[in-house]
């Protein structure tokens, strides 16, 4: 006779859920997902796991976020455009890992869901985690001399991310080489450029985006965080 299960609690009644949920999504997807089988899987209820996320779509996403690695070395080639091309793969690489079936299907939920949807807007919306492997890629740039100083915008920061999310969502398959390096030369480089060629803020360049001057910095890495910003 099988001995009855021990009573968990908090991280580690966590942890059995979210690897419940992981291994529901990559059996049978986003669209057959169900809570009852996620809480059988992980020995525990429903109302348990209702508890703590309210909806598939939040414990969907709570499953990928314990799945993200947590840091990232910033590529440092030498070279401005064998950098974007490492960052570019790196989240590209994240991006095929996030089950884009499950992602769309997050995304259909969230509209109906004003909460899910409230809490997408405000990770899409906020700091990008490319900011600071960007600054320091694009720092070691000017530094060499391959750009002129340059500000990075808030939505700039965004397009390597806003990139790779489209062509994996619409494409349903991993980024290729290829794709990834006319991301890069299209599209990235020429915007990079284009932004160099304006003048900076009267402030001057030790007021851009709160960075303290052109300076190379230490090696950066992707922050710790649950941002939703690597798999959306």
């Amino acid at each position: 006779m099988a001995e009855p299960r021990s009573r968990r609690r908090g991280a580690e009644l966590e942890a059995a859920v979210l690897d419940a949920a992981w291994a529901e999504l990559s059996e049978v997807g986003y669209s057959r997902l169900t809570i009852e089988a996620v809480a059988k899987r992980a020995g525990t209820s429903k109302p348990v796991i209702y508890r703590r996320w309210p909806s598939r779509a939040e414990l969907a996403l709570a499953a990928w976020n314990r799945r993200v690695p947590v840091s990232m070395a910033t590529p440092d080639t030498g070279d401005l455009r064998e950098d974007l091309v490492g960052l570019f793969s790196s989240v590209a690489r994240r991006a095929d890992s996030m089950m884009n079936e499950m992602i769309a299907g997050v995304m259909g939920e969230a509209f109906r869901h004003p909460e899910v949807a409230g809490i997408l807007r405000d990770r899409l919306t906020s700091r990008s985690p490319l900011t600071g492997p960007l600054d320091a890629i694009v720092d070691r740039a000017v530094a060499r001399g391959e750009l002129p100083p340059v500000e990075v915008p808030h939505r700039a920061a965004r397009v390597p991310l806003d990139l790779i999310r489209s062509e994996s969502m619409a494409c349903g398959a991993p980024l290729s080489e290829d794709a990834v390096a006319e991301l890069v030369d299209d599209i990235y480089l020429p915007l990079l450029h284009g932004l160099a060629s304006r003048p900076l803020p009267q402030d001057g360049p030790d007021q851009r985006a709160g960075r303290p001057d052109l300076r190379v910095k230490p090696q950066a890495e992707f922050p710790e965080s649950g941002q939703i910003d690597t798999i959306v």
